[in-house]
């Protein structure tokens, strides 16, 4: 009976005292992000009081319990020890990645708040998201081998698996050649500024947004909102369109097939007139040519400049809209016609 009171008094104070000390620790970091709203650092702070809170329960308990269970079976004892041991290096991981986050999180947000540069900014944040998943990695693989560590079974294990430690490292390699590969390109992707989070991107035909940035796949949003997955080493062994790269201005063509009859000069005046009124139409340069000619007809190409990939497909749906209508209302003969007549009536016809 005593040492079942003991036991609950263990417990009990041990949680008791964890759930006062994080208690005061989040109060603090209230107190300090209303001190200081220009930094986000104490809000993201407050997300690890959970991790804390784990954290110092397993070290109150670690440290009361042996006193607690007294002259208890001693098998008993060192298996909950273990047992609180794990918990502790996992709750201390869990921490470890939750703080590094918000000190990353805050540390970009006010690096944002200062930059006005968009495309710098989509760079930075593809860094800071692969940082962090690396992080992530390094802190669960750096637990695990804790964890296995406080085993005596493994240690020894490991010490003899030290002598075959170049076979394994070949076949390891061998087996994982494909994933190296691509935590390799995530790596050369974020620090080579290849791709970044929010570039417009042209993959396989496929015209859409960089969502996400991982260090073994990526993400692009298409126009129509659907999601393409594609292994992150695609983007360094293949070649792709990134219409963001160098600037988000962007010039395209818009091509109409016409009639020889097709009065050119006053589809380009025409065109002249209607891009004034086209609000997604950024005013830096705009033509109207007969690009190519057939037996049937004629190509006629429009080229417009809009400030990004979004205005640009704009702009041309409305300049291919607008000539087609133009010509339909003002020159319909102007419109591609298939001819039916006999060549002999049309030569009669010809003298």
């Amino acid at each position: 009976m005593e040492s079942v009171v003991r036991l609950a008094i263990s417990v009990g104070g041990s949680a008791l005292v964890a759930f006062v000390v994080c208690r005061a620790a989040d109060l603090l970091a209230r107190f300090a992000d209303a001190r200081h709203p220009e930094t986000p650092l104490w809000g993201l702070l407050r997300r690890c009081r959970t991790p804390l809170y784990v954290v110092l329960l397993a070290a109150l308990l670690r440290w009361t319990y042996p006193v607690a269970a007294g002259r208890g079976p001693a098998m008993h004892t060192e298996a909950v020890s273990r047992v609180l041991l794990l918990c502790l290096i996992g709750a201390g991981a869990w921490l470890t990645v939750r703080t590094v986050a918000a000190v990353v999180e805050s540390t970009y947000a006010r690096y944002a708040g200062r930059s006005r540069d968009a495309a710098r900014l989509r760079r930075v944040r593809t860094q800071v998201t692969l940082i962090m998943r690396v992080v992530s990695v390094a802190v669960g693989v750096l637990a695990a081998a804790a964890a296995l560590v406080t085993f005596p079974s493994f240690r020894t294990l490991g010490t003899s698996l030290l002598a075959s430690a170049g076979i394994i490292g070949i076949v390891a390699g061998v087996a994982a050649q494909s994933t190296l590969s691509n935590l390799f390109a995530g790596f050369q992707i974020a620090f080579g500024d290849m791709v970044r989070i929010g570039d417009t991107v042209v993959v396989d035909g496929e015209w859409g947004v960089v969502e996400e940035v991982t260090l073994t796949f990526l993400t692009v949003r298409t126009w129509d909102e659907r999601r393409v997955t594609l292994p992150v080493s695609y983007f360094t062994s293949r070649p792709f369109e990134n219409w963001s790269r160098g600037g988000a201005e962007m010039t395209g063509s818009v091509f109409v097939h016409c009639d020889h009859t097709t009065p050119v000069a006053l589809a380009r005046a025409h065109l002249q007139e209607f891009l004034t009124t086209c609000d997604t139409w950024d005013g830096r340069g705009w033509d109207l040519a007969v690009t190519d000619t057939s037996p049937t007809g004629i190509t006629v190409r429009a080229i417009v400049t809009a400030k990004d990939a979004d205005d640009l497909w704009t702009t041309r749906c409305a300049v291919r809209e607008e000539l087609v209508g133009w010509l339909a209302r003002e020159h319909p003969g102007a419109l591609p016609r298939v001819v039916t007549a006999p060549a002999a009536q049309q030569a009669e016809r010809d003298r």
